[in-house]
């Protein structure tokens, strides 16, 4: 073990609980208290994402309305959404194209359509063609 580090197996045991019961489809929102660093403005948009209800979706264009950002400021704002640390429990994977696309996700389209299918946003996920090796 590191030098000022302590060994704490019980430290994430109840944000495993929380990851295990929205898995399991017993929980629609996260109360984890955590600390993201990030520019005034990711965290504006961090807190929008986390008002975006279980099973929507909202786009680029309205996220950035609801913040009061120029439409020209959607590029800025995918990119914050980008840094998003924690995208399971903060749900960016809920922002898609204008035209109902899924248009990036950190992990990957694979992993956005099966938490966007696992949220019963079966029409969204199945829009945009995944990439088979």
């Amino acid at each position: 073990m590191q030098e000022g580090r302590h060994h704490a197996p019980d430290a994430f045991a109840a944000v495993a609980a929380q990851l295990r019961s929205y898995f399991e489809g017993r929980l629609t929102s996260f109360d984890i208290e955590y600390a993201a660093p990030g520019t005034e403005f990711q965290q504006r948009v961090r807190q929008a994402l986390d008002v975006i209800p279980y099973g929507t979706t909202t786009t680029y264009g309205r996220l950035a309305d609801s913040l009061g950002a120029p439409r020209s400021a959607v590029r800025a704002l995918a990119a914050a959404i980008g840094a998003n640390p924690l995208p399971v429990v903060r749900p960016c994977r809920r922002v898609i194209g204008a035209d109902g696309s899924l248009t990036g996700y950190a992990g990957g389209l694979d992993r956005e359509r099966q938490l966007l299918l696992h949220e019963g946003q079966v029409e969204i996920a199945m829009r945009t063609p995944v990439a088979m090796p």
